[in-house]
């Protein structure tokens, strides 16, 4: 699997797709197979629906390892003065998902904006920690009981 950032586009539309962030929910290709079909080379047919599908579709990612182009600009990192609105919901025996706007310290220093949806490994398996990489199905992660 590829490392970097890949970008599917036609005229309307601009897929963006973070592999290192995917963990694999299967929700693209389920949802929208005539785009999303991660047997074929490349796996984003961008011509395969209609923009507004692909965006709904992409929309559902639960990872935010799919996103759409908007063609803005990245905005400057400010911790003190955006408010954020985020949700937080744990998976049945996988990663925490994150929905909003928020800053993530690494252990490195770096500080990392996001913004849509991330998931962050709850395992402590992931080889991209903290965010998950769906190793948690690899060892059969359980929530406590």
């Amino acid at each position: 699997m590829p490392k970097e950032t890949l970008k599917y586009t036609n005229e309307k539309v601009t897929v963006v797709w973070k592999p290192k962030l995917c963990v694999h929910s299967t929700n693209c290709f389920k949802g929208l197979p005539q785009v999303f079909d991660p047997k074929s080379r490349p796996w984003v047919n961008i011509n395969g629906a209609d923009a507004e599908r692909i965006i709904e579709q992409v929309h559902k990612c639960p990872s935010g390892a799919l996103s759409i182009d908007k063609g803005e600009e990245p905005t400057p990192l400010d911790t003190n003065t955006e408010e954020t609105d985020l949700q937080i919901q744990v998976q049945p025996n996988g990663p925490l998902l994150v929905k909003g706007t928020c800053v993530i310290k690494l252990s490195d220093g770096r500080e990392e904006k996001r913004e849509g949806n991330i998931a962050l490994c709850r395992c402590g398996a992931s080889g991209n920690k903290p965010y998950c990489d769906g190793t948690h199905r690899k060892i059969n992660f359980r929530d406590s009981e």
